[in-house]
């Protein structure tokens, strides 16, 4: 049975003045204060922690305006200064991992210790791209005709405007900021209106660091449409990078193409997680957990449809009753708590009606599925079994901490159900046999594939999806690529 523990009295992480980050848009290494404000609500009280500023049209051109302005010299810099105000960022935010994590904790709810694994994770993006700023090289070769070299050299492709999810304010915002710094480019933040108190906090850690006024700009708005659009619309602005839904997504993406800005898009998931019969059950449910259960199954990445192994089916749903029941449920900024609320009521209302379809469809309820009383949008670890493949939640982001199993029989049946959906982002593989894991990780649809791991993200690696899960990739080098253009000079000598 899940323990929900109680708010935490004068436990200091709570006592964080979360004010002293709403101190207005941040346009040009200035704050500038609206009219307009938005309530930033913890998720885990419901109370307001702060109020922010609420940018316009006008707003956002002005941070478009001054990130044009700042780009000229920011683009001449040379890559090892780049590199090492980069590498300031990361040393910042790892003396200040505490009070940073404690600010996601509050205004997102995610339990402490996924907080403070999400403010390492955010830093390392600095820390990668510092090293990535001083080895964007280009090349040279000889036409095949032999009448000219080709050389390719790489320009920063100019201003780009972040769009970022709630559910990691500060890693969902690092991985664009960085890269786009490391190739030179000035970028426009837009935050969720939801989480937007890590953005400004980091945006005060970039000025520290020597990243110069207008080089990063963040504005929030409770109208996102109108003002994504007109930075969209603005000639100069030349990239857009999404993080949040695929239908969000396709609607920035027909925006974005009446100007011709490339787009990199990191979309929704529907991720499997495959447990075939001769898998390390205790490794397995390990695994399950971590894909599962971080950020409290709020992630693009989770586990969505658990496919068991006809033979070790019941042991796996077994072992997962015990470790979902034991994980304790509380306000994410109590250390104690391993399970934190949900964004908002309306999330939990839609894994509710997520789980009462399952049920309705025949599926049953192993643990959990009962939201409790009381303050915060708090849903219980869930584990329903037998889900039918008609079930609602088998072909949309559950987006919360509920694990639907389902059995299988062969390997062929398990991909083939593993890639019945439009999504393609991560997918999981555990078996004790790696030939057997590395064939089906060739078959399954997806740009990430972990086996016998639960965790897949790293900044070294190239992050993102194919099918309806997105366009592009973030981390490794691949994401300093997606902020440069190629530039071919044929020249003889």
């Amino acid at each position: 049975m899940n323990v929900i523990s109680p708010r935490p009295v004068a436990a200091h992480p709570a006592d964080l003045d979360c004010a002293q980050f709403a101190k207005g848009l941040f346009i040009g290494g200035e704050w500038r204060q609206t009219a307009a404000r938005i309530a930033v609500v913890d998720p885990s009280t419901e109370r307001v922690l702060a109020e922010v500023a609420d940018a316009s049209v006008e707003d956002a051109l002005a941070a478009v305006e001054a990130a044009e302005r700042a780009a000229p010299a920011w683009r001449a810099k040379p890559p090892r200064e780049r590199s090492e105000i980069l590498r300031r960022c990361f040393e910042l935010m790892v003396e200040r991992a505490d009070m940073l994590a404690a600010l996601i904790s509050l205004e997102n709810g995610k339990a402490l210790s996924d907080a403070k694994g999400e403010v390492a994770y955010a830093a390392e993006f600095f820390r990668w791209n510092a090293e990535e700023a001083v080895r964007i090289a280009g090349d040279l070769g000889t036409a095949p005709s032999g009448a000219n070299r080709i050389l390719v050299d790489y320009a920063p492709m100019g201003i780009a405007v972040l769009v970022t999810p709630w559910n990691f304010p500060a890693a969902m915002a690092t991985r664009k900021i960085a890269p786009a710094l490391a190739a030179g480019c000035t970028v426009v933040l837009k935050p969720a209106s939801e989480t937007p108190l890590t953005a400004y906090a980091l945006a005060d850690l970039y000025r520290e660091a020597g990243v110069p006024d207008g080089v990063v700009n963040v504005v929030t708005t409770s109208a996102p449409g109108p003002v994504t659009a007109a930075m969209l619309d603005d000639p100069r602005v030349r990239k857009l990078s999404f993080t949040g839904s695929t239908g969000v997504g396709r609607l920035l993406l027909a925006q974005a193409a009446r100007s011709v800005v490339s787009c990199a898009m990191e979309l929704g998931g529907n991720a499997p997680f495959i447990v075939f019969d001769d898998a390390d059950l205790e490794a397995a449910l390990d695994g399950a957990m971590v894909a599962k259960m971080r950020n409290a199954g709020e992630a693009c990445t989770a586990a969505n449809r658990f496919y068991v192994q006809s033979g070790i089916y019941d042991r796996f749903a077994a072992g997962l009753v015990a470790r979902m029941a034991a994980l304790r449920v509380g306000p994410g900024i109590d250390p104690a708590t391993q399970c934190g609320p949900m964004i908002t009521r309306k999330a939990v209302e839609k894994i509710g009606r997520l789980v009462a379809d399952a049920t309705d469809r025949g599926a049953s309820v192993l643990h959990g599925g009962t939201v409790p009383a009381g303050e915060g949008y708090f849903y219980p670890p869930t584990v329903l079994g037998d889900v039918s493949a008609d079930a609602m939640l088998m072909h949309e982001e559950i987006f919360g901490p509920v694990a639907a199993l389902c059995r299988f029989e062969t390997e062929d049946e398990a991909i083939r159900v593993a890639n019945d959906t439009e999504y393609g982002l991560a997918s999981y593989i555990y078996t004790r046999d790696l030939k057997r894991g590395l064939g089906v990780a060739a078959r399954i649809e997806s740009g990430m594939i972990a086996i016998n791991r639960g965790l897949v993200s790293d900044p070294a690696a190239p992050f993102g999806g194919v099918k309806q899960s997105g366009l592009g990739r973030e981390g490794g080098h691949h994401g300093v690529l997606d902020y440069l253009e190629p530039k071919y000079i044929a020249v003889s000598f």
